[in-house]
């Protein structure tokens, strides 16, 4: 009886933690749920370069790039976080963009980082 006990506390505490770290995961909405999203009041953060928005762009979005271009290649822009921090609050549901989903993932697993849980990523 006492095995079975300690296997149930034992099995409840790996549910509880599973479900507490899984808040912590990125999101990814297809297009279509970003869309929908973005329709009902989710804001657009798109990730691309400059040049990248120039050329089009989601109505509405704030562009902050997660990278830069350099003679030397691509690199993270340092001021990512910072600059996200003081256009967006922590609790705004934002919906991260970019061209093909992959610097959009790392951006929204640094912003999940940074507390901004209601970020989701469109891959």
């Amino acid at each position: 009886m006492g095995n079975v006990l300690w296997n149930g506390v034992v099995s409840l505490f790996l549910v509880l933690l599973l479900f507490c770290s899984s808040g912590a995961e990125v999101v990814t909405l297809d297009v279509h749920a970003a869309r929908e999203l973005i329709r009902s009041g989710h804001r657009y953060l798109d990730v691309r370069t400059e040049e990248e928005f120039k050329k089009g762009h989601v109505e509405n979005s704030l562009n902050i790039p997660y990278m830069f271009n350099t003679p030397q290649g691509r690199v993270k822009n340092p001021k990512f976080l910072e600059q996200v921090s003081s256009a967006c609050d922590k609790e705004e549901k934002l919906i991260v963009g970019c061209q093909s989903g992959v610097r959009s993932l790392d951006a929204t697993t640094d912003l999940h980082a940074a507390e901004f849980k209601h970020a989701s990523n469109m891959g």
